[in-house]
């Protein structure tokens, strides 16, 4: 085989880069496992945006969210992908989406140290017109013990640890920004 169609097999994953970045930091594990689980869930929801019109995901759900938008069938499956799979990695407390009207409070059995704040499905209600749609995610860590406490998540929003914004069109894009990985021991 030439070099010209050799084929790259050391391939830097998106999972990878994250374990990798998150084993220098030398930390808990806990915000690369978070991590890893949103990566999960934005993998399963490009799918889903892919595959929508023959799996019978175009259409309204029949309800409205939080900010007053319809709820579109893709909403619901999304927000369903991103809870389910933050909940089981064990790594969060509280869960704020624009499609629930309150904050979910993570069973005690299986609450980690972040605050995971999301809109599942941003700008859904272009699903329809074939247009670019997305997700946003910004990553908190819990400053006390209390989850009363940290149902005032006014005094985390200049303190986000991550934020992640996944693109779909024809392709998903994933863009994250944060401080630090150090910092998120």
């Amino acid at each position: 085989m030439s070099d010209k169609g050799a084929f790259d097999t050391n391939v830097v994953t998106l999972t990878r880069f994250v374990l990798e970045e998150g084993r220098k930091a030398q930390g808990t594990g806990e915000l690369t496992t978070l991590l890893n689980s949103i990566c999960t869930a934005v993998k399963a929801i490009s799918t889903a945006v892919r595959k929508a019109g023959i799996a019978n995901l175009y259409g309204i759900a029949g309800n409205t969210n939080v900010t007053g938008d319809q709820v579109k069938k893709l909403d619901v499956l999304s927000n369903d992908l991103v809870i389910n799979m933050i909940k089981s990695s064990f790594t969060s407390c509280v869960l704020v989406s624009e499609e629930d009207e309150k904050a979910i409070i993570v069973e005690p059995d299986k609450q980690g140290k972040y605050i995971v704040c999301f809109d599942p499905l941003d700008g859904s209600s272009n699903i329809d017109c074939l247009v670019s749609i997305g997700s946003i995610f910004a990553i908190y860590r819990k400053d006390t013990h209390s989850i009363s406490t940290l149902m005032s998540l006014s005094t985390c929003r200049r303190r986000s640890t991550q934020r992640i914004s996944p693109l779909w069109n024809r392709a998903c894009q994933l863009c994250n920004a944060m401080q630090s990985w150090e910092q998120n021991k």
